[in-house]
C-alpha cells in the first residue's frame, strides 16, 4: 500500500558505491515519467548521470545541502521547459516525488537537493553553473537533482507523532479536529 511506502521513506545521504542496476533506473525513470501534469504538458526532462566525476562536479552546484552527492552512484536531474507550461515547477516537482518513492519501494536510498533560485559557494548562479555543466539549451531550469544508492545504514520511517497534524483545518482554516 502506498501508505506503508510513505511510513517507511526517510531522505537518505550515505550510499554503498554498489551500483544502481538498469532494471532498476528504468523503473524509477518510468515512475518519473508517469507522472501527472498540467494540461498533459510533461515539461520535464530527465538527466541520468552515473560518471562519478560528473557527480562530483553536480555535489558543488549550490553552496549547502548538495556535498552528499559525491558518495551517490546515481544522480537523476530533473529539468523543465518553462515554456511548456507555466506550472512548470509543480510539475517537475511531481516528477522529482515520484522518483524519490519509487527509490524507496526499489530499496534503494534517495535524497532530493532543489536547486531553483540557489547560488554556489562562491555566490555565482547555480541553474548557469548546470547550464554550462550540462549542456542545456536556453531556457531550461533545474529544478532538482535526486542523489540514489543503496544506503549505508536503514533509518526507519517518521513517527506518526512527529507528523504536523495541527497544520490541518476542516472545512475553514483554523477549524481542527477534535
Amino acid at each position: 500500500m502506498l501508505i506503508d511506502l510513505l511510513r517507511a521513506r526517510r531522505s537518505l545521504r550515505r550510499f554503498t558505491d554498489q551500483p544502481v542496476e538498469r532494471e532498476k533506473l528504468d523503473l524509477l525513470l518510468e515512475a518519473a515519467l508517469r507522472a501527472p501534469s498540467s494540461k498533459g504538458n510533461n515539461p520535464w526532462e530527465f538527466i541520468v548521470v552515473t560518471d562519478k566525476a560528473r557527480i562530483r562536479d553536480l555535489s558543488v552546484a549550490k553552496a549547502h545541502g548538495a556535498t552528499f552527492l559525491a558518495g551517490a552512484p546515481l544522480v537523476i536531474v530533473v529539468c523543465a521547459d518553462p515554456a511548456k507550461s507555466d506550472v512548470w515547477v509543480e510539475d517537475a516537482a511531481i516528477a522529482t516525488t515520484l522518483i524519490h518513492l519509487q527509490a524507496t519501494d526499489l530499496g534503494l536510498g534517495s535524497c532530493w537537493v532543489q536547486l531553483r533560485l540557489r547560488q554556489r559557494e562562491d555566490g555565482a548562479d547555480s541553474q548557469e553553473y548546470m547550464r554550462a555543466l550540462l549542456g542545456l539549451p536556453e531556457g531550461m531550469m533545474v529544478l532538482a537533482m535526486v542523489g540514489i544508492g543503496y544506503p549505508t545504514d536503514i533509518k526507519k520511517g517518521h513517527a506518526d507523532a512527529s507528523l504536523c497534524h495541527h497544520q490541518v483545518s476542516y472545512e475553514q482554516f483554523g477549524h481542527r479536529r477534535s
